[in-house]
């Protein structure tokens, strides 16, 4: 018993031994490291690497309206116009269109009017769009055919539906000509009630015809769903017109907005306005098929450069080729520094570079991070958690890597948003708001006392710049140096912007008849309310912040933390006092700033992005003078001041523009800011050969674990084999 036992173990250690053997000979012969997330056969492959926190909520073009879902739909879909990858300052180009629209004006009796018409006289707006030919979609059960020219897929059972997991399921795939109906199509789904387009109020305020045309679908939908006794029956919107909207020929269609709106054509160069076939919808509303997430908001359909190609929000998200995409030229244009950049080498080339974009789940910020420094995701941006290792500030206070960084060769990018974060005041409000004086010199003592500059440092690692007005740096109106300079908060002093000191904020409360923050009238010590939605452990050393900012004026502030929809009821019915916001550029105008003061844009009243329903008869008269016009002299005049008003009567505490960090290896191409556009991925190129060479090198075999276990192995024989061998002599004897 004795020796059969210990030939199991013999055996045992030997198969455990020829184990350890085998893995150190693998280790000698692969190119990669043992940590290596991707299949060894995709190490060559023009792939890139990165990741997503959140799942994207809407992947249907009428609906998505956020950068996160934007960051893949964007590369899908194709509207008329996208932004010039290089050039700055921002300038639109034709994407599925053939050119740029120019509107033509007409008067109230349908009569042409001249390009320089008064603005009084025109009553409508014609947009022409001439689409490019030949685009076709990219591969979809949708577009299926069989020989006699039906569609496959389009009258499923529900044994069959009931069978589907994915829309790979599908076996049979097929495509056509992308046409202008699609357009229009896409256009009418905008006014559909029941897909809730986030951006519905706001065209029905321009589009000819489009309020009535929802009025109308919501009827007829209504009537449909009674009589077919279902949820969500598929309404075919093809018979229906938008008085405003229609087809010219195959590739031309026209939109008639209601006067003169020239910010629309940034519109046509977001997905909303892309095309969308009705077999699109036709398909996806098939009974069922919601229930196994076979959507459109789970499975986009385009004509772009990339198609979604797997969706498993809970591991990974990846974009494919795709194979029907009709083509496109990297530009040979920019700014005079992208030559040296090296950002024109590629000009002329075909789009896109990769084959493959796959995004995996990282819900934390430290795996992110070390998979990045370990080169197996090509980008990043920079945490708090990371900051310090990646960035430093030299001695005269410029930006730049750390040592460990450049000695691996990545590069990092800075750029200031068009965005704009802001302490909000409710004017509807009897302490804080409104227009007397004494609630006038009380937000101004606020906006003084409220270092801005200082929760820059401490809370964004130094990444943003205080803003002087809403408009952001790169949006016309936007002024610098001294007169772009806020007076009622801010000093000039030996050529620098200066915070004005405290002691100014102080005399600005007792003129408010608030003396050290006691109500004069009253002898009360002065409590204001800041409602909030960050309420973790993580917020409260920003809570704690705000908390000293308004004790140094002898304010208590009471937070009020709750969750977000409560928050947006609050803001909603305007029972808030003081909050935090921000707003992130539709568009490239002075026009989608300022209107989040307009009075009728008001949220309480309105419904509208007017958060600290503001409201003053001259601004509002000159943001409608100010709204249509073209870039120029005049309308800078007027936006100064309008920025003037804004500033005396501080309805905000104009906090900061948040900096953008951007981190990417040696290998990855391409790279440049573009805060407008979103489709860019088709414009970056990989070295896939360079990158596996740092990956090799970055990530060397840790041998000790296994050497150690080797190591412990053997020792751990050496009393079996004394006790088999003294077995063995005792037998002989």
């Amino acid at each position: 018993m004795l020796k059969a036992f210990m030939d199991h173990q013999f055996r045992n250690m030997a198969y455990m031994l020829f184990g350890v053997w085998a893995v150190l000979l693998l280790t000698a012969c692969t190119d990669g490291g043992w940590n290596n997330p991707y299949p060894t056969a995709e190490a060559d492959r023009n792939i890139l690497y990165s990741s997503f926190s959140e799942r994207p909520k809407h992947l249907d073009p009428v609906r998505s309206y956020s950068s996160d879902e934007y960051a893949f739909i964007a590369q899908i879909y194709e509207p008329p116009l996208q932004y010039h990858f290089l050039k700055r300052p921002y300038v639109l180009e034709p994407l599925s269109a053939t050119a740029v629209p120019k509107a033509r004006y007409l008067d109230a009796d349908g009569n042409w009017l001249p390009a320089g018409a008064p603005e009084e006289t025109i009553a409508f707006s014609d947009y022409e769009i001439e689409i490019k030919q030949g685009m076709q979609y990219q591969p979809h059960p949708a577009l299926a055919r069989d020989g006699q020219g039906n569609y496959l897929y389009h009258d499923l059972t529900g044994e069959e539906i009931e069978s589907l997991n994915t829309l790979s399921d599908f076996s049979e795939t097929g495509s056509r000509e992308v046409i202008a109906e699609d357009f229009v199509n896409q256009i009418k789904r905008l006014a559909v009630p029941h897909l809730h387009s986030p951006i519905a109020g706001l065209m029905g305020e321009y589009i000819l015809g489009l309020n009535a045309f929802g009025k109308t679908i919501e009827d007829v939908y209504t009537q449909l769903k009674n009589e077919a006794g279902l949820e969500k029956p598929y309404l075919d919107l093809r018979p229906h017109r938008i008085e405003g909207v229609e087809v010219v020929d195959r590739h031309s269609f026209r939109i008639r907005l209601k006067g003169k709106y020239p910010q629309f054509v940034y519109w046509l160069a977001m997905p909303f306005f892309s095309p969308m076939p009705w077999e699109a919808d036709a398909f996806f509303s098939q009974q069922g098929m919601e229930k196994r997430n076979i959507t459109l908001d789970w499975y986009p359909f385009g004509s772009g450069p990339f198609m979604l190609t797997e969706n498993n929000p809970n591991l990974r998200m990846v974009l494919s080729r795709n194979p029907n995409f009709h083509g496109e030229q990297y530009p040979s244009e920019g700014e005079e520094s992208d030559k040296a950049l090296g950002l024109l080498n590629d000009a002329g080339a075909e789009l896109p570079f990769i084959e493959k974009a796959v995004y995996s789940l990282e819900k934390e910020n430290i795996p992110n991070w070390n998979k990045f420094l370990q080169g197996y995701y090509d980008t990043s941006g920079i945490s708090s958690d990371s900051f310090d290792q990646a960035v430093k500030f030299s001695d005269q206070g410029e930006l730049g890597l750390t040592e460990p960084m450049q000695e691996k060769g990545i590069n990092l990018l800075t750029a200031v948003t068009t965005s704009m974060n802001y302490m909000g005041f409710n004017m509807a409000d009897p302490v804080v708001g409104g227009d007397t004086e004494r609630a006038r010199l009380l937000r101004q003592a606020i906006s003084v006392a409220l270092d801005f500059e200082e929760y820059i440092s401490i809370f964004n690692n130094g990444e943003g710049i205080t803003a002087q007005s809403p408009l952001p740096p790169g949006i016309f109106g936007n002024r610098t140096g001294e007169e772009g300079m806020n007076p009622y908060v801010y000093e000039m002093s030996n050529g620098k912007l200066n915070r004005k000191p405290l002691a100014h904020a102080k005399a600005l409360m007792a003129q408010a008849g608030y003396p050290n923050g006691k109500d004069r009238e009253t002898g009360k010590p002065l409590i204001l309310y800041y409602d909030t939605t960050a309420s973790g452990p993580d917020d409260k050393a920003r809570l704690n912040w705000f908390s000293k900012q308004f004790v140094k004026l002898g304010i208590q502030l009471v937070i009020r933390a709750t969750d977000y929809n409560r928050f947006r009821e609050k803001m909603r019915k305007g029972t808030s006092q003081i909050f935090m916001w921000g707003w992130n550029a539709d568009y490239p105008d002075p026009e989608n700033f300022l209107f989040l003061l307009y009075g009728p844009n008001g949220k309480m009243e309105h419904g509208g992005e007017n958060a600290a329903n503001y409201s003053s008869p001259r601004f509002d008269a000159l943001f409608e003078k100010m709204k249509n016009m073209e870039n120029g002299p005049g309308r800078q005049q007027i936006i100064d001041e309008m920025v003037a008003i804004l500033r005396r009567d501080a309805p905000w505490v104009f906090g900061f523009h948040p900096k953008a960090f951007s981190l990417f290896h040696s290998w990855y191409k391409n790279v440049k800011p573009n805060l407008m556009a979103n489709n860019t991925l088709k414009y970056k190129r990989l070295e896939p050969e360079l990158r596996q060479r740092m990956r090799t090198e970055w990530n060397p075999p840790v041998l000790w674990p296994v050497i150690t276990l080797l190591v412990v192995l053997v020792v751990s024989a050496i009393p079996a084999v004394r006790i088999c061998r003294q077995h063995e002599r005792s037998a002989v004897r």
